[in-house]
C-alpha cells in the first residue's frame, strides 16, 4: 500500500490597507472612550445625567476596574 500525498496551495495572508482600517479604529476608539467615561466619570458634578441610574448600572464595573466611587 502506498500513501498518496496531495498538495494543497499555500495559504497567503491578505493585506488590509490602512485606509480601510483607520475609520474602524477611530470608531472603536470613540466607543472605548465613551465606555470609559460612563464607567469612570459619570457621577457627581461631572455627570451628564442628573440621576444616579448610570452610576448604579456600572457600579460593580467601577470597583472591578479600580475607580473609586464612595
Amino acid at each position: 500500500m502506498q500513501a498518496s500525498a496531495t498538495l494543497s496551495p499555500a495559504i497567503e495572508p491578505v493585506s488590509i490597507p490602512v485606509r480601510e482600517l483607520l475609520p474602524w479604529a477611530v470608531f472603536g476608539s470613540m466607543l472605548l472612550l465613551l465606555a470609559i467615561y460612563f464607567v469612570g466619570v459619570e457621577e457627581g458634578a461631572m455627570a451628564v445625567f442628573n440621576t444616579m441610574y448610570v452610576h448604579e448600572f456600572v457600579h460593580d464595573g467601577r470597583h472591578l476596574l479600580g475607580f473609586p466611587c464612595h
